[in-house]
């Protein structure tokens, strides 16, 4: 495998974002009144031993093992895209729910994640799904109090974060966008967001999580942290997520659906491709996917490499 040059910078980015980080807590510059998390997991962050696999050019899946982060053990998966070399979209398994892997596998994507809360009896999603003229479901308003505070919007495979409300859902016309709305919006403009209007239990208690972020040098990450084993891998909160997303240097970040949905996958690993620890099956393996809703795949576009490039 070729080495990539920017390894070691990209290492010094997230020792300096661990500095900035510390100063912050000193001289009360956080946005949010959540606490800013200890030092101490600042610097593990910065010093972690990531497993790295260069996947193809424009994907890179970074994977570790973390003894004890925000006081537990850890098991974080990070699969790094390109956006020249791939674009987004998103599947919508309603009412016949797949797993993120059999819907990826449906359209020939390179790569998915869950993508955003859903109705595991009736099948369909409970946030704001939009595909060009056609509004497939909105948010439920059980949702609005619970979580739902951003969502993504795609654009002929360009794929960005916004912030969402009602008063923007009920006033949006795009003919041209596919949207699903998710949440809570975990950071704007690298900075944490504010959590308060979102149902505390939910915020507060560490679960599986799955996410999407933006960087600040024109990349896309598709994260999961595993959890509900003990010992292994015990998942994180809200807060704990943007921070491990803050201090890491991405600029915008969303959080998806998680607990037994929470998957990655993309179609070279092996094993089926599944490449963290869904817990829909209460072991720790690759092998508890559950069915969703809705996926958010990974499409080749015009510049990928060596892949079959689907034409929308």
């Amino acid at each position: 495998m070729n080495t990539i040059p920017t390894h070691s910078f990209r290492r010094l980015a997230t020792i300096a974002a661990v500095l900035i980080s510390t100063m912050l807590a000193v001289t009360g510059c956080h946005r949010t009144s959540t606490p800013i998390r200890a030092t101490s997991d600042s610097a593990i962050i910065a010093t972690v031993k990531w497993d790295t696999t260069y996947v193809r050019e424009g994907l890179l899946l970074r994977q570790a093992a973390i003894d004890t982060l925000y006081g537990v053990p850890q098991h974080i998966s990070i699969l790094e895209v390109n956006p020249y070399h791939y674009g987004f979209d998103v599947i919508v398994n309603e009412p016949n729910m797949q797993t993120t892997q059999q819907a990826a596998r449906s359209i020939l994507a390179t790569a998915a994640i869950n993508g955003s809360y859903f109705d595991r009896k009736k099948g369909n999603s409970v946030c704001y799904l939009r595909r060009f003229n056609t509004v497939i479901d909105t948010t439920a308003t059980n949702e609005w109090r619970l979580r739902v505070t951003g969502a993504i919007e795609i654009i002929d495979g360009s794929l960005d974060i916004i912030k969402w409300d009602k008063e923007t859902e009920s006033a949006f016309s795009s003919g041209i966008s596919t949207v699903l709305a998710s949440g809570p919006l975990l950071l704007s403009d690298g900075e944490t967001c504010d959590f308060s209007a979102c149902d505390s239990a939910f915020v507060y208690t560490k679960h599986p999580r799955s996410a999407i972020a933006e960087t600040g040098y024109n990349g896309t990450w598709l994260i999961t942290f595993d959890g509900r084993a003990a010992g292994k891998a015990e998942g994180v909160n809200i807060p704990e997520m943007a921070h491990f997303l803050r201090v890491s240097g991405i600029k915008s970040a969303l959080n998806l659906d998680g607990g037994g949905s929470t998957t990655l996958w993309y179609k070279y690993a092996p094993d089926g491709g599944v490449v963290n620890r869904p817990c829909d099956n209460k072991q720790f393996d690759n092998a508890g996917e559950r069915e969703v809703a809705n996926v958010i795949a990974v499409i080749p576009t015009y510049n990928s490499p060596t892949e079959l490039l689907i034409r929308r």
